[in-house]
């Protein structure tokens, strides 16, 4: 996913690159509205996360703008630490989709732009996921096992919703590297110490573990320790 950050505070903006990168984001960014604006209009983004108080022209006026005088429909997710409801209705005003008030969860953020991708897509988030005692809502990043939650890393998450979608089938290496980096994965021993993160939250506090390793073919979600 390509999007543009239009966010003034140099620490917030190097937590976003070194949080989402890794997760397969492009992001290109301005620190001033109107250098912002100007991105807007020459490039194609699947979303924008801009900061309400900006200088020059503030996160409201370069909404305007955007819907307004550049007629564009990317989504757009705006951070403020103003938290009032007035805030929210002039930022939905606007002509904001989403709202995201500092501090926050930059889990929550990756899940909300990925909705709001969806959503300008034409997509439906999916529903629950389920294999043996395991559910998983992508549509809430929730995980549980036997009704216990289960504490994921976001890589995690995405790794345990690729191999829930094919249990009790095999997920290949490269497709789980795609899945969670796109075309640009890191070194080769990113996924296995990801995976080993995954194993260790799945099913060591378990009787019966799931996640399997076939040496040189992927992984997979299992009950069948004999296979």
């Amino acid at each position: 996913m390509r999007i543009l950050v239009i966010e003034d505070n140099a620490d917030i903006l190097a937590n976003l690159y070194e949080f989402l990168e890794p997760l397969g984001y492009r992001i290109d960014s301005a620190r001033a509205g109107l250098a912002g604006l100007d991105l807007a209009a020459k490039e194609r983004f699947d979303a924008i996360v801009l900061d309400l108080m900006l200088p020059g022209l503030d996160g409201l006026e370069v909404c305007r703008r955007l819907r307004k005088v550049l007629r564009h429909a990317t989504p757009v997710l705006m951070l403020t630490a103003r938290d009032t409801i007035q805030d929210k209705v002039q930022g939905f005003d606007a002509g904001a989709d989403d709202y995201l008030v500092k501090p926050f969860s930059l889990v929550e953020l990756d899940v909300r732009l990925r909705a709001l991708s969806r959503r300008a897509r034409g997509e439906q988030a999916p529903g629950p996921l389920c294999f043996a005692d395991v559910r998983f809502d992508p549509r809430t990043f929730e995980a549980t096992r036997s009704g216990r939650p289960l504490r994921l890393t976001p890589t995690g998450y995405k790794l345990l919703q690729a191999l829930m979608r094919a249990a009790p089938g095999v997920v290949g290496r490269a497709e789980l590297e795609h899945e969670v980096w796109g075309d640009d994965p890191p070194d080769s021993d990113a996924l296995r110490t990801h995976i080993h993160a995954l194993r260790m939250a799945l099913d060591k506090p378990f009787a019966t573990p799931l996640l399997r390793t076939l040496p040189g073919v992927g992984y997979a979600l299992t009950e069948d320790h004999g296979a």
